[in-house]
């Protein structure tokens, strides 16, 4: 059985790291290649960046930022914000990136993941999804969660990866900086329903967390505020779910 991830996340605005609540009330968390470099010394597996505010001011994440985390880490590193195209996912390969997320142009042109995937390789290529609960299921919203896309969360992954995504990274953003916990109900519909990995991301707030979102069926569990704020660092996390049968990486 593959050894699952701990991955940290960096959401990214104006060249400064920010975290906030349910994709609002956004406060400074520190430099991006100063954190990029504090969790690759604390064991993450890999780092993914985010340009929270590309998409609706209508660009790609800024590249220099880009490069600037990618130079200084030896993990993997993926990008999201802002995607459009498949050149622009050659653009962000290029800056450094080891794999792409894209988001709301998916759900726009659904055909995007199909030839990013051909061009790159699906291994390369990740459907972010946020999902906010709605009744008893969950729907997909997209451009930094302001527009609702009217379609099932589970179904829209599914659809995703049979067209090319190699990977899927799913948001609670119900859970998004509540520090209230995974998701697991989400993760695990999302992971019955894919044959590709799976990224649980969405109100970590102790070690716990991470390992319960790992049993519940996920390959990979991201978190964000709990190693900005310090309160556990990928290694504290590791420790845990090793104590809990859990195999992940050294």
């Amino acid at each position: 059985m593959p050894a699952k991830r701990i991955i940290a996340c960096l959401d990214v605005r104006g060249g400064r790291v920010v975290k906030g609540l349910q994709f609002r009330d956004l406060r400074d968390a520190g430099d991006p290649v100063a954190c990029a470099q504090r969790y690759r010394d604390e064991g993450v597996d890999e780092l993914v960046v985010l340009d929270v505010s590309a998409t609706l001011e209508e660009r790609i994440a800024n590249l220099r930022t880009v490069e600037a985390i990618a130079e200084s880490l030896d993990v993997p590193l993926a990008v999201g914000g802002g995607v459009r195209s498949a050149q622009d996912v050659q653009r962000l390969l290029d800056a450094g990136a080891d794999k792409v997320a894209i988001n709301s142009a998916a759900y726009e042109r659904p055909a995007l993941l199909g030839e990013a995937a051909q061009r790159f390789g699906s291994q390369c290529i990740v459907l972010s999804i946020d999902a906010r609960r709605n009744g008893d299921g969950y729907a997909v919203e997209t451009r930094s969660a302001t527009q609702s896309a009217g379609i099932d969360a589970v179904a829209w992954a599914r659809e995703g990866a049979a067209l090319g995504a190699g990977e899927i990274l799913v948001t609670a953003i119900d859970r998004d900086g509540s520090r209230r916990g995974f998701d697991c109900e989400l993760v695990a519909r999302i992971c019955d329903a894919v044959g590709v990995p799976v990224i649980a991301s969405g109100g970590a707030a102790l070690a716990d967390d991470f390992a319960a979102a790992l049993l519940a069926g996920a390959d990979a569990a991201l978190g964000a505020s709990i190693f900005h704020d310090g309160d556990a660092t990928p290694n504290d996390v590791k420790a845990v779910c090793r104590a809990a049968g859990i195999v992940v990486r050294p």
